[in-house]
């Protein structure tokens, strides 16, 4: 490609491109059937949601917001 583009070769730049492109198909269909396989089956964590923390480590806190005349 970075040759094609230098010689402004605008046929070979189409079929580089073209060639990516199913290069990237293939790519992105591979981690996609990968992460169908890692998705959780729903009730796999069954009574896992009554914590304030989540599944991801991700916990919810108190906090108190400052306001300037506080500081």
């Amino acid at each position: 490609m970075k040759a094609a583009h230098q010689a402004q070769d605008l046929g070979a730049i189409d079929s580089g491109m073209e060639a990516l492109n199913k290069a990237w198909e293939a790519a992105s269909q591979e981690i996609y059937n990968a992460t169908q396989g890692a998705v959780a089956q729903p009730g796999a964590d069954a009574g896992a949601g009554a914590s304030a923390e989540s599944g991801d480590g991700v916990s919810d806190v108190d906090y108190e917001e400052v306001s300037e005349d506080k500081k």
